[in-house]
């Protein structure tokens, strides 16, 4: 096989070098024979390498590099909410709708970012801004109701200041 026709069948290449350097640092942490316990750190890191989602390719390039089956890496990309399949907007809402941010009002936070952003739950805004997820859990129960944009919590949610979070957002 031509050095070209091992570069096309490697998908390696799709994981940029800092990315790679990022996923080696995770797999320093495990046994040299336990690459693959890298792999939810990797899907992340290769996530946000591509604009917040992970492509199917990019998903065999981590499941190579980790030199694992792809299998199992689709099989822990599909499982976590916390991995998107398609892209996302610029902001990524994960709303979380478990027991206690139900009962503590999720539903009304949900429908309050439904009628703000113009969009459902698993949809992205058409100027491409806002994507709104549902979640399970973001193990935050004592803040309910709850979401996440960008890597931070915001709890203890009203529409008052759920208007006030997105005013803030670019």
């Amino acid at each position: 096989m031509s050095l070209l026709q091992q570069r096309q069948a490697s998908k390696t290449h799709l994981l940029n070098a800092e990315s790679r350097q990022d996923i080696d640092r995770w797999v320093a942490k495990y046994p040299a024979d336990r690459k693959s316990s890298a792999v939810m750190a990797a899907l992340r890191i290769a996530q946000e390498q591509n604009a917040g989602y992970l492509s199917n390719d990019l998903i065999e390039a981590v499941a190579e590099y980790l030199e694992m089956e792809a299998i199992a890496a689709y099989e822990v990309a599909t499982f976590y909410s916390m991995y998107d399949r398609d892209p996302v907007g610029r902001h990524k809402i994960s709303v979380c709708t478990n027991i206690s941010c139900m009962l503590c009002g999720s539903d009304d936070v949900v429908a309050h970012l439904e009628k703000r952003l113009g969009i459902k739950l698993g949809e992205t805004s058409d100027d491409g801004r806002f994507t709104l997820k549902e979640v399970e859990c973001l193990g935050a129960c004592v803040e309910a109701p709850m979401f996440e944009v960008a890597k931070t919590y915001h709890g203890n949610l009203t529409p008052d200041k759920i208007d006030k979070i997105l005013d803030e957002l670019d």
